[in-house]
């Protein structure tokens, strides 16, 4: 939670202050970029030493909303990003009540409200003075948007820094059938038709990545900077508005599995979730978080409260650690018996499940002995589990072969006959670039 601690009065003030001070500060110190404006965090968080605490993000817990004192990357004075209990400081801070704070998270995440002028909750005097001194709610915004013959959107979304990046969202009606088998079937929504029953979400948590998966088209950015929680909330909300999704009505399924690893954004990235339950509704258990297998990120995540914590899928896509290592260098510092280790510390709630994500490269992973390899690994695990197929979406400059469809369900049927329950993903989006694997801010498409 942004505000972990009572931060009405004074001493909540200089809590706050000295909170966001600290996240200043790390920032400084744990981004570095080269000269070409490309940044690296993977190598503190691969500390050889597992048995050292490793610091996994660079972000500021507090959601980036102030500038860092050298100004690369500020992010001016947002509203959007701050929780209710932060948002109570700012306005003792100020001089007004506490309950000011409530409603402004109460316009700003459940409203939807997006220019300060429009909280008409707050008397004019008071919204006149914050816009005097430079806040607004600075709410991420849709730059531009790319549609697919199947119905998917991929949107490029500008953040909130004034820096130009954009990051990459992706809307799926009807999903990727990805949710399947999780709970997360869809419900007949009373009312009117609707172009849709239930959705998916993929949002990104980083711009570009550190992790460099070999298939993988982001891989090709680097890692630029972390987002905010700010910057991964306000993607949901940008898109939720873009469709006219009511909150507790709609069956909209979110998915951390855009641009980015998330563990290496920890705070941010759970930042931005509790802010999606708490303050805009959202349920976690319609959440899921894919990492690439960041141990001391998973057993964080594993600390994490059932009612805040999203679901967990780990991006196995490979049979064994020789493959994996080659497709996945990060399966060099935490091999798939550490990951799998990490993720039997993680409480299930009831009918929970763990997921592995499976890319089929094909000649490479898609093998009949590959498949017995990987149902094998699963069944050993002990972990209440289902599989994911993907078949690998090509992107230019990536040296793999798409899997034969034959191949795909001869797969899925060898992991069906040994017990596993298994999905193949639907690939969404191709023609424009929102497939699983392709989120690299192409503008073609």
């Amino acid at each position: 939670m942004l505000g972990t601690c009572q931060l009405f009065g004074a001493n909540g003030a200089l809590a706050s202050r000295r909170r966001l001070q600290s996240g200043r500060q790390g920032l400084q110190i744990r981004q570095n970029c080269n000269p070409q404006g490309k940044c690296s965090i993977l190598t503190p968080a691969v500390s050889e030493d597992l048995s050292q605490p490793v610091r996994l993000d660079a972000g500021d817990p507090a959601g980036g909303s102030q500038a860092s004192k050298e100004g690369r990357f500020s992010f001016g004075k947002t509203l959007f990003g701050l929780d209710a209990d932060t948002l109570a400081a700012l306005m003792v801070e100020a001089g007004e009540p506490a309950w000011r704070g409530s409603q402004i998270a109460e316009a700003v995440y459940r409203q939807r409200i997006t220019n300060l002028s429009e909280i008409t909750t707050l008397p004019k005097p008071l919204r006149q003075r914050l816009a005097a001194e430079g806040w607004e709610v600075g709410r991420p915004t849709i730059a531009q948007v790319f549609q697919s013959a199947d119905g998917t959107e991929r949107y490029l979304v500008q953040g909130q820094s004034g820096e130009g990046l954009t990051v990459e969202t992706v809307w799926m009606p009807e999903g990727d059938d990805g949710e399947t088998g999780d709970g997360s079937d869809p419900e007949v929504v009373d009312g009117a038709a609707r172009r849709w029953q239930r959705a998916t979400l993929c949002i990104s948590s980083q711009v570009g990545c550190a992790v460099n998966c070999q298939f993988c088209l982001t891989a090709k950015l680097g890692f630029q900077r972390n987002l905010s929680a700010g910057e991964i909330a306000g993607q949901v909300l940008a898109v939720l508005d873009r469709h006219g999704v009511e909150v507790g009505r709609d069956r909209v399924n979110l998915v951390f599995m855009g641009m980015g690893e998330p563990f290496l954004n920890y705070d941010n990235f759970m930042a931005a979730v509790r802010l999606l339950v708490r303050e805009v509704g959202l349920s976690p258990q319609r959440m899921t978080v894919s990492t690439s297998g960041i141990v001391p990120g998973i057993e964080r995540f594993a600390q994490e409260p059932a009612e805040l914590r999203p679901k967990l899928a780990i991006s196995l896509n490979a049979p064994n650690n020789a493959i994996r290592g080659e497709i996945m260098p990060i399966n060099r510092k935490w091999p798939i018996e550490a990951v799998i280790d990490a993720v039997r510390k993680v409480q299930l709630r009831p009918r929970e499940r763990i997921t592995f994500e499976y890319v089929l490269l094909g000649g490479v992973t898609d093998r009949p002995e590959d498949a017995r390899e990987v149902a094998r690994l699963v069944r050993r695990s002990g972990l209440p589990a289902k599989v994911n197929l993907i078949a690998w979406n090509p992107g230019p400059g990536i040296g793999y072969s798409l899997p034969q469809p034959e191949a795909v369900e001869a797969f899925r049927q060898t992991l069906a006959d040994g017990g596993i329950a298994t999905y193949v993903r639907k690939p969404r989006g191709r023609d424009i670039y929102a497939a699983c694997g392709q989120l690299k801010r192409t503008m073609e498409g």
